[in-house]
């Protein structure tokens, strides 16, 4: 995601949080945008700033970790909390860019039972503290679908001859080579196997090749449903949260496909260097107590990291009518034929996988 498109409504709210010019009692948090900052900003940041006094300027970037990389090598870092996803947070603490972060000062549940056992299992790192379990999926426009046979599997995103049309995916290896083998009839508890070789590699790729032409590729999350909504493309892969906003909050005839879903983590990092630690820290423990988290979810379809919260969904916050635990993407109807990104595979494997997927993408 080089270039990020912001939300404009969004970006106003941001402006709010910002007064005056940045200075040590301002924490700078950095987030992937649109919806889902947006649900930050409401569960996390409006509610910490009101108890700590502190300011929040919020500030919105594409993933990885080269930014946070070039700020910590540089001596220069200017971000103090950093939303990223499981892998980059594993590469990240073992290549020391990260401040370790003790779990032991995170808040128990309600109940008294200790942050360590409330949390889900593999949610907690050295170096990170898991918000969110989010998924990436594909989309259609019911609307715009209405005289085909409603598609159902991973193995239709690909199928242009039933489904003619241009598709949008990330702009990126990861995903889009794990839905490619799916596509191609690789079980899902297969997948990082056949990955893990050469030829399974090219296998991905030349599934890809079926469908290259085809694709327009996006690079921000608040892109699919507008590709969706602007008639650009029939289907787009996307972010389940950004997809249930669209429908929810802008009232888009959006229709997920669940089969062959990738879920992952999104985490709290901080910047080795941070200069405001002790604010950074006081706020990662904030905003993954139980309550935080369960009000998160009244604003975006992302699943809490905390077991104790998860009885706490209720209504989406705008129709308390919508209820919430149905659009997790661990939703017992969503999961079926789900699959957990390997962290381990793309920390290990990223630098390699990014440049093969980018010549691939010059060819």
């Amino acid at each position: 995601m080089s270039s990020i498109i912001k939300n404009a409504v969004v970006a106003s709210a941001m402006t709010t949080l910002v007064v005056g010019a940045a200075s040590a009692a301002d924490l700078t948090v950095v987030s992937w945008g649109g919806a889902y900052t947006k649900s930050q900003v409401e569960a996390y940041h409006k509610p910490w700033m009101a108890s700590s006094g502190h300011n929040i300027i919020s500030e919105d970037y594409g993933g990885g970790i080269a930014e946070i990389k070039a700020q910590v090598e540089s001596g220069n870092v200017t971000w103090d909390v950093v939303d990223v996803e499981l892998s980059d947070a594993i590469r990240a603490c073992d290549e020391g860019l990260l401040e370790p972060i003790d779990h032991s000062m995170l808040p128990a549940a309600p109940d008294g039972t200790p942050a360590a056992e409330d949390f889900l299992p593999g949610t907690l790192h050295d170096c990170a503290v898991a918000n969110i379990v989010w998924s990436s999926v594909y989309v259609y426009d019911s609307s715009k679908v209405r005289n085909w046979n409603a598609p159902k599997t991973m193995a239709d995103f690909f199928n242009t001859d039933s489904f003619p049309g241009k598709r949008g995916m990330r702009k990126s290896p990861k995903v889009t080579l794990e839905f490619a083998l799916i596509a191609d009839g690789v079980p899902v508890s297969e997948v990082y196997d056949v990955l893990g070789t050469e030829e399974g590699v090219e296998r991905a790729f030349a599934k890809l090749d079926t469908i290259k032409d085809d694709v327009i590729w996006w690079e921000a999350g608040a892109q699919p449903p507008q590709l969706l909504a602007d008639g650009e493309v029939i289907f787009t892969t996307a972010w389940n949260g950004r997809v249930f906003n669209a429908v929810a909050a802008e009232d888009q005839s959006f229709e997920m496909v669940w089969d062959g879903q990738i879920y992952d983590l999104d985490l709290w990092v901080i910047p080795k260097g941070s200069k405001n630690v002790d604010a950074a820290l006081d706020f990662v423990s904030f905003s993954t107590a139980t309550e935080q988290l369960a009000n998160q979810a009244s604003w975006i379809s992302y699943g809490p990291a905390r077991a104790s919260s998860v009885a706490l969904i209720g209504g989406y916050h705008a129709d308390p009518s919508i209820n919430m635990a149905d659009h997790m993407p661990t939703a017992p109807a969503n999961f079926k034929n789900a699959l957990q990104n390997d962290f381990e595979f793309w920390a290990d494997n990223s630098d390699e996988l990014n440049e093969r997927f980018n010549s691939w993408l010059a060819q």
